[in-house]
């Protein structure tokens, strides 16, 4: 009886440790690494996302800008860090999906690296132009580059961003000869936009909204299937004359491949529920992006379909970076 009883308090205490060291998750600080610096797209979706999460988490999240490499460097520096969940990814298309076809190579491995979280936000991509740019329809700024090839710059986030490759598409699309400037980030080059150094250049809703609002540039199409709620004065680019056009962007989630399951069904569970939040919805809406639907697996499928699909883009514009 005596052994008995050790063995049963043996068997309690046991229980009693891995209660107490079973704390839920997240039980610290959680870093959301954004690949672009701050002020474009992808730097508004995460942080609407991180305040949300610190509000349901009582934890603090930080979101860490690691702009360069079209994204490359801050995707690594997750593919690189413990996969315990404190370190994620939030990021637009380019190193989930386009990189790997633009790059000779990269020093992570998009599909075996990273495990999928959640897909946060979809938003359309809208081609604007400076109020000095005498072209107020998508005809009227395809005829003004006919008439002067190669000498019309188009600015982007960067080599691969959907931005960039909207612009290939344009080109192959309109038969015209227009020259890409990449900057290292949406935000430095809305603001070379801004100031007239680069006559146009397509960019994602939430970050140019403000500036269409406010005046100092002007949406001449809209890159999705159909017109925005925010701009519905906005053909799309089908409506204005150029056939089969579709871009849009998206953001989204992900965590280093070998996160733990528990670990991950955790995130999905959290992102689902300040997702389906009508304040959120609502600041989502505000910025013209429209929540998410996708996790885990079924998110992991839409960003092997969307490897596909950008890749061809890639191949047809012959868009190399060395």
């Amino acid at each position: 009886m005596r052994l008995l009883g050790f063995a049963v308090a043996a068997v309690a205490m046991t229980f009693q440790i891995g209660q107490a060291t079973a704390a839920p998750f997240p039980d610290r600080g959680v870093r959301i690494v954004v690949p672009f610096p701050a002020g474009g797209s992808n730097d508004v979706v995460a942080r609407l996302l991180g305040t949300k999460l610190q509000e349901l988490w009582g934890q603090p999240v930080v979101i860490d800008n690691r702009g360069g490499g079209g994204g490359n460097i801050g995707a690594e520096a997750v593919a690189r860090a413990p996969a315990d969940g404190y370190t994620l990814l939030l990021t637009a298309p380019g190193p989930l999906a386009v990189n790997q076809s633009l790059y000779p190579q990269l020093n992570y491995n998009p599909v075996q690296d990273f495990k999928g979280v959640a897909l946060i936000a979809s938003v359309p991509i809208v081609l604007a132009v400076h109020p000095g740019v005498k072209a107020n329809t998508v005809a009227e700024l395809i005829a003004l580059a006919k008439a002067s090839p190669g000498k019309m710059n188009f600015g982007s986030s960067g080599y691969g961003s959907t931005n960039h490759l909207a612009g290939e598409l344009l080109k192959t699309r309109a038969g015209i000869d227009i020259v890409h400037v990449p900057y290292r980030g949406a935000a430095p080059a809305m603001n070379d936009l801004l100031g007239g150094q680069i006559p146009m250049m397509f960019d994602n809703m939430p970050a140019i909204r403000p500036q269409v609002l406010g005046g100092t540039i002007r949406a001449i199409a809209v890159a999705g299937a159909k017109r925005s709620p925010l701009f519905p004065e906005v053909p799309t680019m089908a409506e204005a004359g150029v056939p089969g056009f579709e871009a849009s962007s998206w953001f989204g989630l992900v965590a280093p491949a070998k996160t733990p399951p528990e670990v991950v069904t955790a995130l999905i569970e959290s992102v689902a529920k300040v997702l389906k939040d009508p304040d959120m919805a609502k600041r989502l809406a505000d910025v013209g992006a429209e929540p998410g639907t996708l996790s885990g697996d079924a998110f992991d499928a839409f960003l092997r379909s969307e490897s596909e699909k950008w890749g061809d883009v890639v191949k047809t514009a012959g868009v190399k970076v060395e």
